[in-house]
């Protein structure tokens, strides 16, 4: 999802007038369900490393394409753009439990990849602990690699510094952080992720957004901000300000197949109330969200009130309008992540299929025209 440092003023001003590209996506599948040792591919996160290469994460599912059970995280590279991919690696398997939610960040500075992870009990299902009738609880972790995701480390745990203990389910990302290019919290890598809690007011279990983040380079993270009620799923942009000043776009439980957003002018500390996003309807999924170049957002989801129609929308005033940019699928399509990959062109891995929409992680190829 970074872009080149060096590109010009010229194309920036350009920007503008990006719109709609004539071209058809070039797409590749990365991970087919029922091959390599998993019943089911599913939530797909896709990064840039600080020499090139793409790292594509997903959690691999042994045994169904349930939540729970047997979880292993895997990645893919490749170091063509997409255009090719190495064979899958897995990174974090625990046995019978689940580890999976990736949520990675590049540290432009020290050219480190951080990988932010979520885990729990195999046997251990959302709902129960959501009732807090589970064994276990849901933990937070994150490991790194300083050779652009060729290995990494030992997944450590960091619940304790990014976790509310009254908390109970909790997710990273899933999808990508960013690190703050501008104002007073520059350097400072940002995670979105969400949690569930309990509501005094209405005596039951809400979701809530927040983000976790880190100004020490990765070595320590703390819970930032929270925003609530009834958000979940979520990825944060720095908008084009100059300021640093945050948005959050989330998943929206509130059952009116809208996106929610919210922003903060403190690096993540504090956000405004959620609002409906208007332009952005969606059938309650996650969706991303990245900043292509310095006048230009894209977006992604299924434009429906069901799980299909993977739309990529542009929106060059930071989310205050949005334009079609390319349907990827028109069929059965779930979780997705963007990726800048020049000026002119962009990326998308993206849950698809025919029937429903976990049969496949596809990686598609899109242009970024210029009229």
């Amino acid at each position: 999802m970074r872009f080149a440092s060096h590109l010009s003023f010229a194309l920036s001003f350009l920007v503008a007038s990006l719109t709609i590209s004539g071209a058809e996506p070039v797409q590749l599948d990365v991970f087919v369900s029922g091959q390599d040792g998993y019943h089911t591919y599913r939530i797909p996160s896709i990064i840039r490393a600080q020499n090139g290469a793409l790292l594509a994460f997903c959690e691999g599912r042994k045994a169904g394409g349930g939540d729970s059970g047997d979880i292993d995280l895997l990645v893919k590279r490749s170091t063509d753009d997409g255009r090719s991919w190495s064979a899958e690696k897995v990174l974090w398997d625990d046995g019978a439990n689940t580890c999976g939610n990736p949520c990675p960040v590049l540290d432009e500075t020290t050219g480190t990849l951080w990988l932010l992870l979520t885990h729990n009990l195999g046997t251990d299902r959302e709902r129960d602990i959501a009732a807090r009738t589970a064994k276990g609880t849901r933990t937070v972790w994150v490991t790194s690699s300083t050779d652009h995701g060729v290995t990494w480390a030992k997944p450590a745990q960091i619940t304790a510094s990014t976790k509310d203990p009254s908390w109970t389910w909790y997710a990273t990302g899933p999808g990508v952080g960013i690190q703050i290019k501008h104002g007073p919290h520059a350097g400072r890598l940002v995670i979105p992720c969400d949690h569930n809690y309990d509501d005094p007011v209405e005596k039951k279990h809400l979701s809530g957004s927040h983000t976790i983040y880190s100004d020490d380079r990765g070595k320590t993270w703390k819970l930032g901000g929270v925003i609530r009620p009834k958000v979940n799923e979520c990825q944060v942009v720095e908008l084009a300000d100059g300021r640093g000043t945050l948005l959050m776009n989330m998943r929206s439980n509130h059952g009116r197949n809208l996106r929610a957003q919210a922003t903060s002018g403190d690096g993540g500390l504090t956000w405004t109330s959620p609002a409906d996003a208007p332009a952005l309807i969606e059938p309650v999924c996650q969706a991303s969200l990245i900043r292509h170049t310095s006048g230009l957002l894209l977006f992604s989801n299924p434009a429906a009130k069901t799980r299909v129609n993977l739309l990529v929308r542009s929106s060059t005033d930071d989310g205050a309008s949005w334009r079609d940019v390319v349907t990827l699928h028109a069929g059965p399509s779930a979780y997705s992540n963007l990726i800048s990959l020049s000026p002119t062109e962009a990326g998308c891995l993206y849950e698809r299929g025919e029937k429903r929409p976990y049969e496949k992680i596809t990686f598609a190829r899109f242009p970024i025209g210029v009229r």
